[in-house]
């Protein structure tokens, strides 16, 4: 594992915790390969949006991913310039991908459902 900086050892348990949570680290794969709105991860996991806005908060305010607001919807995405992005990549690396699940949402028209 190469990073920029050395991580401490209570930001590297910060971040396995957060990523401990199993819909938390589905959101994050997905995240590393497209950006996704609220709505489609309220349909994604079939989770409130409040419920679905916690988790975004959570991984927002530990710098793990970025919101970028388009009128009235908010885009995530993994946030690249984060000092942990490489070890976020070394933890997802070899999960499976999640593109099914954006695929069926393709196909109930649900994938943009923002626009």
């Amino acid at each position: 594992m190469q990073m920029n900086e050395a991580l401490d050892l209570e930001t590297t348990a910060n971040i396995l915790k957060l990523l401990g949570d199993k819909t938390r680290l589905t959101m994050v794969k997905i995240m590393s390969e497209h950006e996704c709105c609220v709505c489609e991860f309220v349909d994604l996991f079939e989770m409130s949006q409040p419920a679905i806005s916690q988790h975004l908060r959570k991984l927002k305010d530990s710098g793990i991913v970025n919101e970028e607001r388009r009128g009235q919807w908010i885009f995530y995405s993994l946030n690249k310039t984060s000092s942990y992005h490489s070890f976020i990549l070394t933890i997802i690396g070899d999960l499976p991908s999640q593109n099914f699940k954006l695929e069926e949402l393709t196909a109930q028209g649900k994938r943009i459902c923002c626009d």
